[in-house]
């Protein structure tokens, strides 16, 4: 009887937490149908906001360069992240508790503190190397504040290799090359796409670190949200994030049950 009792108290305590989670985006979900330009009321079913989306040039502006950085700087940061995890996970000593040090900085610092100091560098170096702020700038920020966050998800992966599995294929003929691309880059591939999908996540909600690192006629999600909240939020944006957000969690359907399917065929061998 108690036993039954704490399994119904765990089970509540997960309900509340999970409708706590979701209950905004189902909200923001059924108004993105509402017929009225305000949350305020229900006035009926429609499509029009999403009409008016696809016909709306400064968010559809706004998405393709908030897409197009997201993609490249996740793209980037992860090989560069990658690389640099391998070499961290070969250090020993001091060397590698410093830099291990050194990586957690960028991700334990306030947004606005990387946004003001990557600023400040591109005004630095802008005489010499002659460049504006825009979204060259915002795409290099956001390779630059991407790059620990992959590291780190790439670093537990490599933790979990045998020691010596590198030693071993050099030992069988395998050269240095051969053994990181079958040998160590397939063991690790789920860091490196979790390292990814965190990098482009990042990259997406960015408001702060972009902010300081844009410049004339480049925007992204974020920025124009922001600038849009002064005048008031758009019925178009509750479209655009239900979008979004059935696409990630199509995506993620996707991803899991290839997982499930890989790990089915695993337990049948």
């Amino acid at each position: 009887m108690v036993k039954g009792f704490e399994n119904f108290i765990k089970k509540f305590y997960l309900v509340i937490i999970f409708i706590f989670l979701y209950m905004p985006i189902a909200a923001l979900i059924i108004f993105s149908f509402n017929d009225s330009k305000t949350m305020g009321k229900w006035s009926g079913f429609t499509f029009k906001w999403y009409v008016e989306l696809f016909n709306n040039d400064t968010i559809l502006k706004a998405l393709f360069y908030t897409i197009v950085i997201a993609v490249i700087s996740s793209l980037v940061a992860t090989v560069i992240g990658t690389l640099a995890a391998i070499g961290i996970n070969k250090m020993k000593g001091p060397k590698k508790a410093l830099l291990l040090n050194i990586n957690y900085l960028p991700v334990l610092n306030p947004d606005i503190v990387t946004g003001i100091a990557l600023m400040s560098l591109f005004i630095f170096i802008r005489p010499i190397t002659k460049l504006d702020f825009g979204f060259t700038t915002m795409l290099l920020a956001h390779i630059t504040f991407n790059i620990p966050y992959v590291i780190l998800a790439v670093l537990p992966k490599l933790r979990q290799l045998p020691e010596n599995i590198e030693e071993a294929a050099l030992d069988l003929g395998a050269t240095p090359s051969y053994t990181l691309r079958k040998i160590i880059l397939p063991q690790i591939k789920p860091g490196i796409f979790a390292g990814m999908l965190m990098a482009f996540t990042m990259s997406v909600d960015d408001f702060v670190i972009s902010f300081f690192t844009t410049g004339p006629g480049v925007t992204n999600l974020s920025i124009e949200i922001f600038a849009m909240a002064r005048r008031g939020i758009k019925p178009e944006i509750n479209a655009l994030s239900t979008l979004m957000f059935v696409t990630v969690l199509t995506l993620l359907l996707i991803a899991n049950r290839k997982e499930f399917t890989r790990g089915d065929k695993v337990e049948k061998a």
